[in-house]
C-alpha cells in the first residue's frame, strides 16, 4: 500500500512540474485547436493532383476566394462570434465551390480565422462529401 502511494505522488509531481514547465516555457495555447488534417487513403499528398484536396498546409501563399471581409475575425477566439457573424461566415463557405472548399479551409487557417464547433463540423462534412464524389 504505502508503495503505490509512493508511485501516486510521484505521478503527480510529475504532472506538476511538466505542467509548470509547459507554462513556462510558452507551450501552445489549448484554446489554439488547429483544424485536423483529413487526408484520404488513397491520397499520399505528394502530387499537384490530390494536393488541393488536403487541409495540410504546404504553401505559406493566403489565396482569397472574394472573403475579404471575413479577415475582421482573425486571432478572435470562435466563440466570441454572434449568430449572425456565424451566419455570415457560412454564407460565405456555402458559396464557395465545392472543389476549392479545402483549399478555403487552408486559407482561413493562414489568415488564422478560427471557426466555431458547429461551422468547423460543417466544414469538414463539406470536404468529406467533396472527396466521396471525386
Amino acid at each position: 500500500m504505502t508503495g503505490a502511494l509512493i508511485i501516486l505522488a510521484a505521478m503527480v509531481l510529475t504532472g506538476i512540474v511538466l505542467y509548470i514547465y509547459h507554462r513556462i516555457s510558452g507551450g501552445e495555447d489549448s484554446s489554439q485547436v488547429e483544424m485536423p488534417a483529413v487526408v484520404s487513403d488513397e491520397c499520399c499528398g505528394q502530387h499537384a493532383v490530390c494536393e488541393k484536396d488536403t487541409l495540410l498546409i504546404t504553401d505559406d501563399t493566403v489565396v482569397y476566394f472574394d472573403d475579404e471581409e471575413l479577415d475582421r475575425f482573425a486571432e478572435r477566439s470562435p466563440d466570441s462570434y454572434t449568430r449572425q457573424e456565424e451566419e455570415e461566415i457560412r454564407d460565405v463557405m456555402m458559396s464557395i465551390a465545392p472543389d476549392e472548399i479545402a483549399a478555403w479551409a487552408r486559407s482561413l487557417t493562414l489568415r488564422k480565422i478560427q471557426l466555431s464547433a458547429a461551422l468547423r463540423d460543417e466544414l469538414l462534412l463539406l470536404v468529406s462529401e467533396t472527396r466521396q464524389q471525386s
